[in-house]
C-alpha cells in the first residue's frame, strides 16, 4: 500500500555518525504499527560524556551487545525495498557511515525525512519549530525522547498524522518533500554559537543544497559559524551546492563563487567547499 513504511532512529556513542550504539525500528502498515524492533549495539567506539548525557546508554551497557555487521542482515530486512522514514537527515546519513565503516552494501530503501514533510504540511512549522519533540507535541504524540524506538515510532506516528492533515499519501510525500519550500529561498543570517568548535569561521551558502538553505544554515550555527547572505573580506568559508549553470547567466559558478575565488586570488584566507564535505567537517566537528 501506499502509505507502508518503515521508521528508523539511532543513537550514537559519540560525534561519528557511524558509532551507532542503538538501533529502533518501526513498521507502519495501513496507518498502523504493524511491528517493532530494537537493540543495541557495540559500536567499535569510545563513549562521549555529551552522547551518554543525552541517551543515558554508557559503554558498559553494550559490552555483550551484537556489533553492527552481526545485525545488518536482520535491519536490512526490515529496510530493504521500503520507504524509510527518518527524522532529519541524521539516521540516513548514519546508517551510510556505518556501511561503509564495515564495508557493507546498504539496503536499497527510499528514504523519507519527515521534518521535511512537516515543514510543508504545517506553514507555522516552514522555517522553525520542527524539531521531532515539539512536533509531536503539536500531533499529540507522547513518547520518550532519545530513545532509539521511541523516537522511530514518533516520527512514524508524526508522518501519519501529516498524511491525514494534508490528505497526500506517504508516497507522494516522498516526492513533495524534494520540492523547495519558498522559505529556502529567502535570505539566511545566524550568529553562531560561541562556543562551538568552529566558533570565528564566517560561512556563505551557494547553489542549489540537498537540505534545505535554513537547515545547513541551522547546522552551521550550532557548529559555531556565523552564518552571511553575501561574500564578503569577513568570509571565511564558501559552501557550494549543485548548480543549475542555466540560472547564472551562462557561467558555471554563481557570483558567490567567482566573488569567493576573486578573494582568494587576493590573498583571502577563505576556503571553498563542496555541501558533502561540509556536512563531514560539520560531524567531524
Amino acid at each position: 500500500m501506499s502509505d507502508d513504511f518503515v521508521a528508523i532512529d539511532v543513537e550514537t556513542a559519540n560525534a561519528d555518525a557511524a558509532s551507532i550504539c542503538q538501533v529502533g525500528i518501526v513498521v507502519f502498515a495501513g496507518g498502523h504499527e504493524a511491528a517493532s524492533w530494537q537493540s543495541l549495539l557495540n559500536p567499535d567506539d569510545y563513549f562521549d560524556d555529551v552522547n551518554v548525557g543525552i541517551h543515558g546508554i554508557a559503554d558498559t551497557a553494550v559490552v555483550d551487545a551484537p556489533r553492527f555487521p552481526d545485525l545488518a542482515p536482520a535491519i536490512r530486512g526490515y529496510l530493504e525495498g521500503r520507504i524509510v522514514v527518518s527524522h532529519m537527515p541524521f539516521d540516513r546519513l548514519a546508517m551510510d557511515r556505518v556501511h561503509r565503516k564495515y564495508s557493507l552494501a546498504p539496503p536499497a530503501c527510499t528514504w523519507l525525512d519527515s521534518a521535511r514533510v512537516v515543514r510543508r504540511a504545517w506553514p507555522q512549522f516552514a522555517s522553525r519549530g520542527y524539531g521531532l519533540a515539539n512536533v509531536a507535541e503539536f500531533c499529540g504524540v507522547d513518547f520518550r525522547h532519545h530513545d532509539a524506538l521511541e523516537d522511530a515510532r514518533a516520527a512514524g506516528r508524526v508522518l501519519l498524522h501529516a498524511v491525514a492533515h494534508s490528505t497526500v499519501s506517504v508516497a507522494d510525500w516522498v516526492a513533495r518533500s524534494r520540492s523547495s519550500l519558498v522559505s529556502d529561498a529567502a535570505h539566511v543570517t545566524k550568529v553562531g554559537n560561541t562556543d562551538g568548535p568552529l566558533a570565528g569561521e564566517v560561512v556563505v551558502f551557494t547553489g542549489a543544497l540537498i537540505m534545505p538553505r535554513r537547515d545547513a544554515a541551522e547546522l552551521a550555527a550550532r557548529a559555531g559559524c556565523d552564518v552571511a547572505d553575501t561574500v564578503t573580506k569577513k568570509t571565511t568559508l564558501l559552501v557550494v551546492g549543485d548548480q543549475d549553470i542555466r540560472r547564472l547567466a551562462g557561467h558555471e559558478k554563481s557570483t558567490k563563487h567567482r566573488k569567493a575565488e576573486q578573494l582568494l586570488a587576493d590573498g583571502q584566507q577563505i576556503r571553498i567547499l563542496g555541501e558533502a564535505d561540509f556536512s563531514a567537517m560539520i560531524e567531524l566537528a
